[in-house]
């Protein structure tokens, strides 16, 4: 058995605590090691950024602890009930396949080929590459489907495009790996921050599983190359463009349907859909759908709505001549909102925003909905929210130009950044009402929507993340510095509460671009930086996250907005007291209050000044305790505990009893700590904080354990 006290031993401990802030526990378990580390080693030790430093620090931690039972002891149960990453409990599965498919024999001959390849140590992956509309991905997942007892353990899908059902958001790599670990059943917070920690689980995940990966709509090697593993049963299947350089895998082209298999499509989908052929059009129809199934579905669309026409053959690309026949057999009407709808790649249109963006009422809104998707021109993604395939958005867009003109397509955008920023304001305040948001525009809801709960507010609000993520993009592009920021501050909650950081940094470096370029000096530039920091610190990105509190407070102090500077400050020492630098998180907590002494009776976050300071009594707390000064601590965390029993916030209660608590139990007074967990725990009840109580039980066990007779 490994001696929990010995450098690999250590080294381990911290790695698994380090990659798990994600979640409270996580946080708060590594806020524990560092005020462990430091009385272990008799000197403040920083935070670990990279393995070599972690492999010094436990070094350092296992050449202290063989001299003192004591502490080898106290280090013994801490890395006993430390968290640990999250463990799959579910089978993932395929989506179904398409209900008719043809042909394709040779390509999933090629398929089974590289699945059924001897082991030997590279991973076995296939990239099935051809043009929009060919069917990659309907073969993938046909092939996936018909192949279960190949894959006992799971089949895992993550669409790259960064939209959809199933979609990584942005495609970026950390991303997709998040996506996948999801499907494990693994919770959000249980999954790491870092790209490194997320690319080590899932190679937990899949050692010793037989597992089929498709990774759909993949645009670079980048992308897929950290899904790739040796292990012997996994098989990830790549649906492409065009082949992936830098990616070593076994490529399968994907060309037209012979006339025999295209006719056999058409008739078994017309079929289906009770349209009778026309025998004598049937060739016509057949060359001007060139072996594409995406044209050839469109076309028995268009056959069931007699709609079709016989224009000639295709002449270059089906599948973009199957959109233009779409779009020309349309109501002038039903053309135009496609043509507007498509200006962005919104990944769940729903009623209300396309009634915003076309400046319809709810129910036109919902009636050119369904009538775009029966025309096969949108694709139904969830809850009665359709989204647009690229290669119709692409048609669409060049039309919309052509058609409507630029200033158009701009206005109906701009229309639906609208609509979020309507949308994303209330949720936001409900799901969050404590604290201050700069400008805090109270706007009514723009459809007089209500929220039972913060809950439910906070799950609507991330609901449409994809929708508000992606107008912020718009925005930034529309110059709308206002409608960035206004977007990014509204979803806070969702940072503070879901932490989704890796899908929100993207945007938040958008508010950042936004703010500095309207005005370099403004709050809002201020802000946007500390919202940016607060997410890298969770990220792990510190140095970065350093340098965005430094301009924030730069910023704040210049155009002399007391709240904010303050805020920035104290942002800046919560990451050092991620980084176990005590000393100067301490100092930071002070000086964020002394610049608390500036704001008016009537000034900006007047109202909410009493709660900021019972927040930094509780870090400088938290500080103390990590320096040693153990009454001190204890002096601040009652203040703070005191504030928040009196205000009912039982949220901040149980944090404030877990560190009095914690504070207890590293000074030695483990039977008081005891009764303070367990009001916590009580406190904790209706809060919905799993994670927290995880920690709570886990500091319960270890003080239990150390208690008298023990």
């Amino acid at each position: 058995m490994l001696d929990p006290t010995s450098t690999a031993a250590v080294a381990a401990v911290l790695g698994a605590v380090g990659s798990g802030l994600a979640n409270e526990a996580g946080k708060a378990a590594w806020e524990s090691a560092g005020g462990l580390v430091r009385r272990i080693v008799g000197r403040e030790v920083r935070a670990p950024r990279g393995a070599d430093e972690l492999d010094g620090v436990a070094r350092q931690v296992h050449d202290a602890l063989r001299g003192d039972p004591a502490l080898a002891r106290a280090w013994t149960a801490f890395a006993r009930s430390a968290p640990r990453p999250g463990h799959p409990h579910q089978v993932p599965a395929l989506h179904a396949s398409t209900r008719f498919f043809t042909d394709r024999d040779g390509e999933r001959k090629a398929l089974t080929r590289e699945a059924s390849r001897a082991a030997d140590g590279r991973p076995r992956v296939a990239v099935l590459h051809g043009p929009q509309g060919i069917g990659t991905s309907a073969l993938a997942l046909h092939w996936g489907c018909t192949e279960l007892r190949r894959f006992p353990d799971g089949q895992l899908y993550a669409d790259l495009r960064g939209t959809g059902t199933g979609a990584a958001a942005g495609a970026d790599p950390s991303a997709v790996l998040r996506l996948l670990l999801r499907q494990f059943g693994i919770p959000a917070a249980e999954i790491p921050p870092g790209p490194d920690d997320r690319q080590s689980l899932l190679r937990a995940c899949t050692a010793d599983r037989r597992l089929l990966i498709v990774l759909d709509h993949a645009r670079s090697a980048a992308q897929v190359l950290p899904v790739l593993t040796s292990a012997p049963g996994v098989f990830v299947i790549v649906a492409a463009r065009h082949p992936l350089p830098g990616l070593d895998a076994v490529g399968i082209p994907v060309g037209p349907l012979s006339d025999k298999d295209a006719r056999r499509l058409l008739t078994d989908v017309a079929k289906a859909q009770n349209v009778a052929l026309d025998r004598a059009a049937l060739p016509a129809v057949l060359a001007r759908c060139a072996g594409s199934p995406f044209a050839l579905r469109a076309a028995a669309a268009r056959l069931a709505a007699r709609q079709w026409r016989d224009e000639g053959s295709a002449g270059g690309d089906a599948a973009r001549t199957a959109v233009a026949d779409g779009l020309r057999a349309l109501e002038p009407g039903a053309a135009r909102g496609l043509r507007l709808l498509a200006q962005r790649d919104w990944p769940a249109i729903g009623a209300p925003m396309a009634a915003a963006t076309l400046g319809l009422d709810e129910t036109a809104a919902e009636r050119l909905l369904g009538e775009l998707a029966e025309s096969r021109l949108m694709e139904s993604a969830t809850n009665g929210r359709y989204w647009i395939r690229p290669l119709i958005r692409e048609y669409a867009v060049t039309e919309a130009l052509r058609e409507d003109g630029l200033a158009a397509a701009e206005e109906a955008v701009r229309r639906a950044v609208n609509w979020c920023v309507s949308f994303a304001e209330p949720a936001s305040r409900a799901a969050l009402r404590q604290g201050w948001r700069l400008g805090d525009p109270e706007q009514p809801t723009s459809a007089g929507v209500r929220y039972t709960d913060a809950g439910e507010a906070l799950t609507v609000l991330h609901d449409e993340l994809g929708n508000l993520l992606q107008a912020i993009g718009a925005a930034e592009e529309l110059r709308d510095a206002d409608s960035v920021f206004r977007l990014n501050q509204a979803l806070w909650p969702v940072q503070l509460k879901m932490g989704c950081h890796d899908e929100l940094l993207p945007a938040l470096r958008a508010g950042v671009r936004a703010t500095l370029a309207q005005n370099p000096g403004s709050r809002e530039a201020a802000r946007m930086h500390t919202l940016l920091g607060l997410n890298l610190t969770e990220l792990r990105q510190w140095a970065e996250a350093e340098s965005a509190f430094t301009e924030a407070a730069r910023i704040e102090e210049a155009v002399g907005h007391t709240r904010g500077h303050a805020t920035a400050v104290e942002s800046l020492g919560l990451l050092r007291l991620r980084e176990w630098r005590h000393q100067e998180a301490y100092d930071c907590f002070e000086a964020a209050d002394r610049i608390l002494d500036g704001v008016t009776a009537d000034g900006e976050g007047a109202g909410d000044l009493p709660r900021a300071r019972a927040l930094l009594e509780r870090h400088r707390g938290r500080a103390l305790r990590g320096l040693g000064r153990w009454a001190e601590a204890e002096a601040r965390l009652e203040s703070a505990l005191a504030f928040f029993r009196g205000t009912h916030e039982p949220y901040n209660t149980a944090r404030a009893l877990t560190d009095l608590a914690e504070t207890f139990e590293a000074g030695g007074r483990v039977s008081d700590a005891l009764p303070l967990i367990d009001e916590a725990i009580a406190a904790l009840a209706n809060e919905q904080a799993h994670y927290h109580l995880i920690h709570l039980r886990a500091l319960r066990e270890r003080c239990a354990g150390e208690g008298p007779g023990e």
